[in-house]
């Protein structure tokens, strides 16, 4: 599977009477079986503010290297997808649950991370052959 882009945003309204202000959208495009998929994953936006709880990450952006930044809306989706491969065959998934949101970033090894960030936004992409690489392993 090759990942090809890695992207988040603050929704915005778009009519007053609408909540969107109070979600983010995180995406990951990629290519498997020479067909191309999007995974939207929309969250509430308060778990922005609190994912030092369950990553090692301090700050937003979360990586700053090679005067390239990631912002932590932008590994969302693509956490998501590498801790659930069964994502691969859906759209979207909405998560709304601090607990589900969390889970997701248990057992992700955020050392090796960054080589997919770096080399998607390097516009090279990343063959990714095993989610289980960037998943700790129990000892």
């Amino acid at each position: 599977m090759l990942i090809k882009e890695c992207k988040g945003f603050e929704l915005e309204k778009e009519k007053s009477n609408t909540s969107e202000d109070f979600f983010n959208r995180s995406e990951v495009t990629f290519v498997e079986d020479g067909e191309e998929k999007t995974l939207h994953v929309l969250y509430v936006r308060y778990f922005d503010q609190i994912f030092p709880e369950f990553t090692p990450y301090q700050q937003d952006p979360i990586i700053v290297q090679e005067g390239n930044e990631v912002k932590f809306r932008e590994i969302v989706a693509l956490v998501c997808l590498l801790k659930n491969p069964g994502l691969r065959s859906r759209k979207r998934l909405y998560i709304n649950s601090k607990q589900e949101f969390a889970s997701y970033f248990q057992d992700i090894n955020f050392n090796k991370l960054p080589e997919i960030l770096l080399a998607v936004k390097q516009n090279k992409g990343f063959e990714l052959r095993s989610a289980l690489e960037f998943i700790l392993q129990p000892q």
